[in-house]
């Protein structure tokens, strides 16, 4: 089975992409499932229902996020209308929406998905390790394909839950930082890591926000809106192989396809 995860979605320009390059790529490379990191879809902070339909219609099969899915306060109204949209799962308990789920794709095949965020120079919220302990509980007997979603800041805290969970899950990828590391493996246990997916959007950019504004705001440290900017779009993920009845991988590879102008 091969499945494609697309690294952080970045406001109209990332959406673009994905609507424009994305078909092909599925063709191109045999994609059998599709996740995609979509915290910045919209205007490159949050999500809206609007937009959730609009990367469903565009063939992704479940939407993750991290710390950004609350920009929109109308998040809150949504949330748990759609199964496979996901938050961290070590939010506290009592937090909207879920994270983490168990989806079955056309040809049967079972595959969950965890959603989990990073503490380190990030909110304080729970122990994404020992979350990740009791999530993968429940997907025991389930599902031999698990794919987790390490949204954090740290490279030294996304490489540990890779060593972590090596082993006992299909694939560890790293969102959040919207740069692509070039550390993509296959650790020893079977398992797919890579310090960051990348980014969905704009490239001519300072992770996805206009330049002038991400320097002016260095220089003065005075508060600005962070607007989207717009040229030099790509689409950047990885593609992994996974065998269907261990769950283990045996190739990963990044991604990143330019789209004309």
């Amino acid at each position: 089975m091969r499945i494609l995860f697309i690294g952080d979605i970045v406001g109209k320009p990332g959406r673009r992409a994905i609507r424009e390059l994305l078909p092909n790529i599925i063709c191109t490379h045999d994609i059998d499932f599709i996740i995609a990191n979509c915290e910045n879809a919209a205007s490159g902070f949050g999500i809206t229902r609007e937009i959730v339909d609009e990367l469903y219609r565009s063939s992704i099969d479940v939407l993750t996020s991290g710390n950004h899915i609350w920009d929109k306060k109308e998040i809150r109204d949504f949330v748990e209308d759609y199964e496979y949209l996901l938050r961290p799962a070590n939010y506290p308990e009592g937090t909207p929406g879920w994270g983490r789920v168990l989806f079955t794709t056309q040809a049967g095949i079972n595959v969950g998905i965890l959603n989990l965020a990073g503490r380190v120079f990030m909110q304080p919220i729970d122990c994404p390790f020992r979350t990740a302990e009791k999530e993968l509980a429940a997907f025991a007997g389930k599902a031999n394909i698990i794919v987790v979603d390490m949204h954090a800041e740290a490279t030294s805290e996304k490489k540990a839950l890779g060593w972590y969970l090596d082993g006992r899950v299909s694939a560890v990828l790293g969102t959040h930082t919207h740069v692509q590391t070039a550390d993509e493996e296959i650790l020893p246990g079977g398992t797919a890591y890579i310090s960051d997916a990348g980014m969905t959007g704009p490239f001519d950019s300072v992770i996805g926000v206009k330049k002038d504004v991400v320097i002016e705001k260095f220089l003065y440290q005075i508060p600005n809106r962070f607007d989207v900017a717009k040229g030099d779009v790509r689409l950047q993920g990885v593609m992994f192989d996974v065998n269907e009845k261990d769950g283990k991988c045996s190739r990963i590879q990044r991604l990143s396809v330019r789209l004309d102008s």
